[in-house]
């Protein structure tokens, strides 16, 4: 991968990111702007001013796909040739990047004419190559066919470790370090395992390397990111180069979670870390000793629940019950003294009657957790839940979701106090 070239940007042109969804498309968005900087672009916080505008983009809800095209159509050229490029100095280079990317692939230009290019998450290393294209392509030339005047790239498997090292956070006090992308999950209702690509880890000494590399450029506070953050394990034959830390382990040794957390804490210089999200199939004892042993990890659990019911968590093929949550609340509690928790919750899954949507309130209530992100389910393409039939009224999720909302504010406030 070629790094530190100007030659992408000799005209000058300004780009303008607008972030959708996840910690993970912060990160992305840090990456890719990372890289464009590279090849010589600046970047502007207002999209007038910008002559690219990147919108990196989330497929988890209806809700936050309902945004990224109503603010892509807010760029839509007037007269005939708005899907072509012949007046490419008239308008602004619009691209696409991220899970909708992946998700739509080349059907979002028909959706959205005005977008020129595609970019899904595990190909955002090719975008200063794609963006410069657009930006030396002669205005004069005629296309007669849509996709002549269009790039998309959602083929890729896994992404260069390069493209983190560009040294670029948002913020200068605290960095996002993603250790694993994709996800083998499959969750019924999720869209993740489509968009973003199996579960694949990233070598343990090259994130090392990475917050090495921040601490030195001052970040004292980081957060370590993965869909399914407490599956890591760096299997034997990933190469990367290596870290300051005499790390005791062998390139031919599995390093897993536990031992990740253990080999951050003793990074120098490093004042506070903490990670997000667990799945609880994957946690353990073992996790709750580390998180109370290693001082510089923050007492912080955040560990989706989804459902307190039974059969609808069979559903959403999340692996455990909700006895087997309760025990590792339980645990996680007696070990990690004051440790916070928070969850996930997804009400008006199809199928979910009211003993279900009850056992959900009691788990809830039984947990106390400090706070909860709650959410009204709605299908998503490609996901095995699309093939259920959505039988859960809008105005009954509305309900639902208002009475879990209530609820936590009320245990909220009872902690607080």
């Amino acid at each position: 991968m070629q790094r530190n070239s100007n030659r992408g940007n000799k005209k000058g042109e300004v780009v303008y990111i607008r972030t959708y969804g996840c910690q993970m498309n912060v990160r992305d968005s840090e990456v890719i702007r990372g890289l464009l900087q590279e090849s010589g672009y600046e970047f502007t916080a207002e999209p007038e001013k910008a002559d690219i505008i990147l919108f990196n983009t989330c497929s988890v809800r209806q809700h936050a796909e309902d945004k990224v095209w109503s603010g892509i159509g807010r760029y839509k050229a007037k007269g005939p040739s708005c899907s072509l490029r012949a007046n490419q100095a008239k308008r602004k280079i619009i691209g696409l990047i991220g899970c909708m990317a992946q998700n739509y692939g080349r059907d979002a230009f028909h959706k959205a004419p005005e977008i020129d290019f595609i970019v899904g998450p595990s190909d955002i290393a090719k975008i200063p190559g794609i963006v410069s294209k657009f930006v030396h392509r002669p205005s004069s030339v005629v296309h007669h066919n849509l996709y002549e005047t269009k790039i998309w790239e959602t083929d890729g498997d896994t992404r260069p470790d390069e493209i983190y090292h560009t040294g670029f956070y948002e913020d200068k006090n605290h960095a996002f370090v993603v250790i694993s992308e994709g996800c083998s999950n499959f969750c019924s209702y999720c869209v993740v395992p489509y968009v973003r690509g199996p579960l694949h880890n990233r070598n343990y000494k090259a994130i090392l390397k990475e917050i090495e590399e921040a601490v030195d450029k001052g970040i004292t506070e980081i957060t370590l990111l993965g869909q399914n953050v407490n599956a890591y394990i760096s299997s034997p034959g990933l190469k990367a180069q290596s870290s300051k830390l005499q790390c005791k382990t062998k390139d031919s040794e599995e390093i897993n979670f536990v031992d990740l957390l253990k080999l951050v804490n003793e990074i120098k210089g490093l004042k506070e870390f903490s990670f997000i999200t667990s799945h609880p199939k994957d946690t353990s004892i073992e996790l709750f000793k580390a998180m109370r042993d290693a001082e510089k990890l923050k007492k912080y659990l955040h560990l989706p629940v989804q459902s307190g019911s039974d059969g609808i968590l069979k559903l959403m093929n999340r692996g455990y019950t909700g006895r087997f949550y309760l025990d590792l609340v339980d645990n996680y509690r007696k070990i990690v003294r004051n440790g916070v928790l928070t969850t996930d919750i997804i009400v008006g899954f199809p199928s979910e009657g009211e003993e279900d949507f009850q056992a959900t309130c009691d788990l809830v209530k039984k947990t106390e957790f400090d706070a909860a992100f709650i959410f009204k389910y709605s299908s998503r393409q490609h996901t095995e839940a699309q093939k259920f039939i959505d039988d859960v009224a809008k105005e009954e999720k509305e309900r639902r979701h208002r009475l879990v909302l209530d609820l936590q504010k009320l245990i909220s406030k009872k902690k607080k106090s």
